[in-house]
């Protein structure tokens, strides 16, 4: 191994904590989808609600597919870091040319 370290278990953490909040934002998507705006009564305020529920679980399903992502970038990084440290310490058992 070279020099180049970073902790291992850094891109694990990473991916556990995106993964997790794709997870919720996704449980909460659902549950917005499943709101029952009927139980507030007046018509109009029945349809802001479901109004609501609509744009706001639009907007957590982008964040899930964001999160989802940054999961497959933090895989990359991670793959791309490994190539790295394994190169450089290639680089550093090969021998060394003599200057002129």
């Amino acid at each position: 191994m070279s020099d180049l370290r970073l902790e291992g278990t850094i891109f694990e953490d990473l991916k556990k904590t995106f993964s997790s909040v794709s997870d919720r934002m996704d449980a909460a998507r659902r549950t917005l989808k499943a709101v029952d705006g009927s139980v507030v009564g007046a018509d109009k305020l029945v349809e802001d609600v479901h109004e609501f529920s609509g744009e706001w679980g639009y907007g957590i399903k982008q964040l899930g597919k964001h999160t989802g992502g940054a999961v497959k970038m933090i895989n990359q990084i991670g793959h791309e870091f490994g190539k790295l440290d394994h190169d450089l310490a290639e680089a550093l058992k090969a021998p060394k040319k003599k200057g002129k």
